[in-house]
């Protein structure tokens, strides 16, 4: 409990905009969902020289959860420790920027793009109006996160006071842990123009709902050098419910990359591991104090391991209609033009050996390693495919068909219970200490690529796992996190192995690599 920190926020509106019928909003929609808050408010006046500033926190534990203790509140925010700045003027935005509440690396801004010009601005002879671009990059640099929506036009759209719409910025955003029907339960009994609140309520929802997606598939595709994946039906809010709503973005992205990947069971199996997460989480910080932190790491990185490339989603991906059209783009071929698209593939043992079962892989497999270990390269198969074609089309829809029986194969097998592996720990370090809990989440940072560079991640995720994860040891936390920096550092292990030394586990075992002799037939005997 000591260590709980509330959400702050700090609401700024001009003089006759609705500040206070904000905060008393979302006090009261704090209190119909279990949860503690308290606000205070700075009078400002009513002309265009000032802004009543309000002050809320919401402490982010259920009240039912607490068991009768009661969560300290503070009265004023403290610069750079804002959790959300939300103003309904760009230049009274800038403002508190300019005081310091705000920081690139903890706080929300939300504001709006439309201006009420001040005296000074007005009194100029001719343009006085203050540049918006300066301002937005204030807003940028200074924040987080943020969102930028034009407040005055939904405010006449909807027929209503500006406040109405910051409510549904603010829910939309899901910086706290209430549902949309409890904030519009508290709207729509609050009189006669209920209907207009909610009219605005919904238009700022739908406005930040849409700039969060948006930046969901921004990140997503450029995080992800794969073709961008197939939009999935949303994910059931039955399946959200038993997570906080402050993961329900993370979970239901992760949870449509896990299904688009495989199928639904696929999907469910996904969420059931972080349900554990959770859970773990739950128990080693009941007060919430991390926000749910390990478990959004583990959900991040839980999905782009779960949907692991392998052969069967090369052909899957390489044979999209939206691949085509996106080559098509970047060769700028036009509605005439012949284009001709050639898929090179170089299969070796491995990549066969992990569609087969576990007895045919070992024996692929070590079939494999018998050539090298005489000296041979490792085998592997030259394709080229016509994708083109019809027939090079239906090779690779063929082969993406197969990822039915992808469950079957070894090395699903093998990658599940390695998930299995990293979670544990996840688990135990987060019912021992909320912070070691999140540093081995994120560890998943570490599976990335295909071939050597997967295989060399997974080994120093599972050695970092295995030998800095017991939380019994003091810095068990910081060890995790210093070692998992220097394993992205250094492509080699250099770094990493240092690391581990310097916090007493052993550095990474050396594996066997062949040395291989190459005859050059250029070279002449000597005479004799």
């Amino acid at each position: 409990m000591s260590s709980a920190q509330p959400i702050s926020l700090l609401l700024c509106a001009l003089g006759g905009e609705g500040g206070g019928t904000l905060t008393d909003w979302l006090v009261d929609t704090a209190r119909h969902a279990g949860y503690a808050a308290q606000a205070t408010s700075i009078p400002g006046v009513a002309q265009r020289t000032g802004a009543t500033t309000y002050y809320l926190e919401v402490f982010p534990t259920p009240l039912a959860e607490l068991r009768g203790r009661r969560p300290v509140f503070g009265l004023n925010p403290l610069p750079g420790r804002l959790d959300a700045l939300v103003s309904s003027e760009l230049l009274e935005t800038g403002r508190q920027i300019g005081n310091g509440l705000a920081s690139g690396e903890h706080t929300l801004v939300i504001t709006s793009s439309s201006r009420a010009f001040t005296t000074a601005e007005k009194m100029v002879m001719g343009d006085g109006r203050r540049d918006e671009a300066p301002l937005l990059a204030l807003v940028r640099e200074h924040s987080r996160a943020h969102h930028v929506l034009d407040m005055a036009a939904l405010t006449r759209e909807a027929g209503t006071v500006v406040s109405a719409v910051m409510l549904g910025a603010i829910a939309a955003s899901g910086l706290l842990p209430f549902t949309r029907a409890d904030y519009e339960a508290v709207v729509g009994g609050a009189g006669g123009h209920a209907k207009a609140s909610l009219r605005g309520f919904a238009l700022a929802f739908d406005a930040v709902s849409a700039q969060r997606e948006q930046a969901r598939w921004v990140e997503q595709v450029m995080n992800d050098d794969a073709e961008a994946p197939v939009p999935a039906a949303a994910t059931p809010p039955a399946l959200l419910a038993p997570f906080p709503t402050a993961l329900h973005d993370i979970l239901a992205l992760g949870h449509a990359r896990a299904v688009e990947y495989q199928n639904a069971a696929y999907g469910l199996r996904y969420l059931e591991r972080l349900q554990r997460v959770l859970a773990a989480e739950r128990a080693g910080d009941p007060a919430g104090a991390q926000g749910f932190a390990a478990t959004r790491e583990a959900a991040r990185w839980l999905a782009l391991w779960m949907a692991f490339d392998d052969i069967v989603r090369v052909a899957e991906l390489k044979a999209r209609a939206s691949r085509a059209e996106r080559v098509r783009r970047e060769v700028k071929a036009g509605n005439g033009d012949l284009l001709r698209v050639y898929d090179h593939f170089k299969p070796g043992a491995p990549e066969f050996a992990a569609m087969l079962p576990e007895s045919l892989a070992r024996r692929v497999l070590a079939w494999d390693q018998r050539r090298v270990q005489r000296g041979q390269a490792p085998w592997a198969l030259p394709l080229k495919v016509s994708s083109h074609g019809v027939l090079g089309l239906l090779a690779l829809r063929a082969l993406a068909a197969t990822k039915r029986l992808r469950p079957l194969g070894s090395r699903f097998a093998t990658e599940q219970a390695l998930m299995d592996r990293w979670l544990a720990a996840v688990e135990r370090g987060a019912r021992a200490d909320a912070r070691l809990g999140l540093e081995l989440a994120k560890c998943g940072r570490l599976i990335k690529g295909y071939g050597s560079t997967n295989e060399r991640g997974k080994d120093n995720l599972l050695h970092i796992v295995d030998h800095l994860s017991d939380a019994t040891k003091a810095g068990a936390a910081e060890a995790v996190a210093q070692a998992r920096e220097a394993a992205l550092a250094d492509e080699a292990g250099t770094a990493l192995d240092r690391a581990l030394v310097q916090h007493g586990a052993p550095a990474r075992p050396l594996k066997a690599q062949p040395i291989r002799w190459h005859h050059n037939p250029r070279l002449k005997k000597p005479a004799h």
